[in-house]
């Protein structure tokens, strides 16, 4: 998706006008903040849907200030409400730039451009009646990526048709589609178990298959959803003709996916204890399973305590590395450099592209403290140790201009 704060309005050019003051001063206002951008986590949402549907989003500007130093009004903020476990990731570094784990977290993914500031702002002694004035700054913008990953205590991870969707609706109240087809889950689905011993969340994370860890079906799509999970749970179909394979098969797409996740604690769950094949593995190879029928109901209890205990020992998961944002203040001076090219010259750096935004060539007052402030900074200084001479092209940003000592 892509995201631009509001723009900050105009500064006025404005004198105070009033019977009987001949002298009126300069009263213009300044221009007000653009709006942000705000990702916030709320409990009541369950999808990242909506923003598959609208894929750009803009706050609103900030309005222009008028006369009688009235300022003009800040742009609203947009509030992107997103589900609890929302990641945010700048599409173009890949920077995770917040980890929104937790109700009402909230970030700031574009910050509003200021407004410009009024002609009663540059009033000196020896300017009594300035018309300058200043266009506002433009929002931040940028392009996001949204990842939700389920946050459960326990995920349950199988091949399709493990029983894994069963299994839920046995231990829980939730309620997913269940069938004898492949990829019958396309969603991963939460439950809430209530126990003796506690209460858990279970995320049914739909089947793996050969190859998911590294694309194959919908791998790897699922499998970030079993990272935020504190244990696993290895749903596994008894009376299949490998049962043990199986489970080899998907503990090791898991452990290519992530090492980290792999050392997870797990118990393994033998499931479709109600057919034949089922019990005859439980009786002669039993390994270290808990064997259960989801449609009977034989040996969930013993499940239950089992992933209680499992999930009362185990460590949170740990959380990504989130890029934050410095905080605000007068950012130390860098010196703008020139660089020839075979137009002309090329002049960069922070200080003159925003004092570029600052500035209203229309005015002649503008031009003037544009060109004062450019010698400040050193352009001045720059273009003639980079060799230019009267009548070249120089370009600051997207304005162009003939060179002239």
């Amino acid at each position: 998706m892509h995201v631009r704060a509001g723009r900050g309005g105009r500064g006025a050019s404005s004198f105070r006008r009033e019977p009987y003051v001949p002298r009126g001063g300069p009263d213009g206002g300044d221009g007000g903040r653009g709006g942000s951008v705000l990702v916030i986590a709320d409990r009541s949402v369950a999808s990242l849907a909506e923003f598959a549907r609208r894929r750009t989003w803009h706050a609103e500007n900030g309005t222009a200030g008028a006369g009688g130093r009235k300022h003009g009004s800040r742009g609203a903020d947009i509030e992107l409400r997103v589900p609890v476990g929302t990641q945010v990731i700048d599409a173009a570094g890949g920077d995770v730039l917040g980890d929104l784990d937790v109700p009402d977290a909230t970030l700031v993914v574009a910050k509003g451009g200021a407004g410009g500031r009024g002609n009663a702002r540059f009033a000196t002694p020896a300017n009594q009646a300035p018309r300058l004035a200043e266009p506002g700054l433009p929002g931040e913008e940028r392009g996001l990526q949204l990842e939700l990953k389920l946050i459960a205590d326990v995920g349950l991870v199988g091949q399709p048709n493990a029983g894994k969707s069963s299994l839920l609706a046995s231990l829980s109240a939730a309620n997913p589609k269940v069938g004898d087809y492949p990829f019958t889950t396309l969603e991963p689905e939460l439950g809430v178990m209530e126990g003796e011993g506690g209460r858990l969340v279970l995320a049914d994370i739909p089947g793996l298959i050969e190859g998911a860890s590294t694309g194959a079906g919908l791998g790897i799509r699922f499998l970030r959803h079993v990272e935020r999970t504190r244990a696993l749970a290895f749903v596994v179909d008894a009376s299949a003709a490998d049962p043990w394979g199986d489970l080899d098969a998907v503990r090791a797409e898991v452990a290519s996916y992530s090492a980290q996740l792999a050392s997870r604690p797990a118990l393994t769950v033998m499931n479709k204890l109600d057919l034949e094949p089922a019990r005859r593995l439980r009786d002669t190879d039993p390994r270290d399973a808990v064997f259960v029928s989801a449609l009977s109901g034989e040996g969930l209890d013993e499940l239950q305590q089992a992933l209680i205990a499992l999930a009362s020992t185990a460590p949170a998961p740990s959380s990504p590395e989130v890029v934050t944002r410095l905080p605000a203040g007068r950012a130390r001076a860098v010196a703008p450099t020139v660089l020839r090219q075979a137009w002309g010259f090329d002049v960069r750096g922070e200080a003159v592209e925003r004092l570029l935004q600052r500035t209203d060539f229309d005015s002649a007052e503008g031009l003037e403290r544009f060109q004062g402030r450019l010698r400040r900074l050193g352009v001045d200084r720059a273009l003639v140790e980079a060799g230019v001479q009267p009548g070249d092209t120089v370009r600051i940003g997207e304005l162009e201009f003939e060179y002239q000592p």
